[in-house]
């Protein structure tokens, strides 16, 4: 590293601890298996990301690893993930400033089963519309990447046949919800899905539009933009 290594880790510190946090929750919370899954965030043109086959709870303040745009590493001394050029894509296709990948053992499962999750619950409309699943493509290759892309346009979220899922957002926050979130509703439709002699209700497009527009205006607003205020 150069001599600007220690500066930029500096100013990296609460981003990177505000990611191991977000990665740690996804091994927590069951979203992946050991390594499987990795995050990376956005700050100003450099990217910090989680490493490649470094288990997080072994991750310190130390171990930030940061990366251009471009992919060229900037910051730390461990390779990034091998999911670099999905996360990359993603920035550079997107106003993202935040990527969670998991092997979620649900959305993975109905990424073998479908080319769309369907429509099986109104919380679709968070993630811009019915979720796609991108075509197969070895794990690590621009060609993922591509397809992956493809998958999430107007959306923030997709599944990858056969490997997992992507969600991103404005915050690490907003991405890792979106991805409990994917999981949960991949849940619910193979759990209905599966009761014999039974066929789930799904919603149309024009509802889960619905749910949409009104999810535009949803949570809580500043006094001074309140009806009247």
């Amino acid at each position: 590293m150069t001599d600007m290594a220690d500066p930029l880790r500096d100013v990296l510190a609460e981003p990177w601890r505000d990611l191991v946090a977000t990665a740690r929750r996804t091994a927590a919370e069951g979203l992946v298996v050991g390594t499987s899954g990795n995050v990376s965030v956005r700050v100003d043109d450099l990217v910090l990301v989680t490493p490649s086959g470094v288990p997080y709870d072994r991750l310190t303040p130390d171990d930030a690893l940061a990366v251009r745009l471009d992919g060229r590493r900037v910051l730390g001394t461990f390779e990034p993930t091998s999911e670099l050029p999905m996360h990359l894509a993603v920035y550079r296709t997107s106003a993202a400033r935040a990527v969670v990948h998991t092997h979620a053992v649900h959305a993975t499962a109905v990424s073998t089963l479908v080319s769309e999750l369907p429509l099986v619950h109104y919380m679709t409309a968070a993630l811009g519309g019915p979720v796609r699943v991108a075509p197969y493509e070895t794990y690590g290759t621009d060609a993922l990447a591509e397809r992956m892309v493809e998958a999430l346009e107007g959306r923030s979220g997709c599944l990858l046949r056969n490997h997992g899922a992507v969600t991103h957002g404005a915050t690490l926050d907003q991405a890792y919800d979106r991805m409990a979130q994917l999981e949960w509703m991949c849940r619910v439709w193979l759990t209905a899905a599966s009761v014999p002699g039974h066929t789930p209700s799904l919603l149309s497009e024009d509802e889960i539009a619905e749910v949409g527009r009104k999810l535009a205006g949803y949570g809580q607003r500043p006094a001074d933009e309140e009806p009247g205020g």
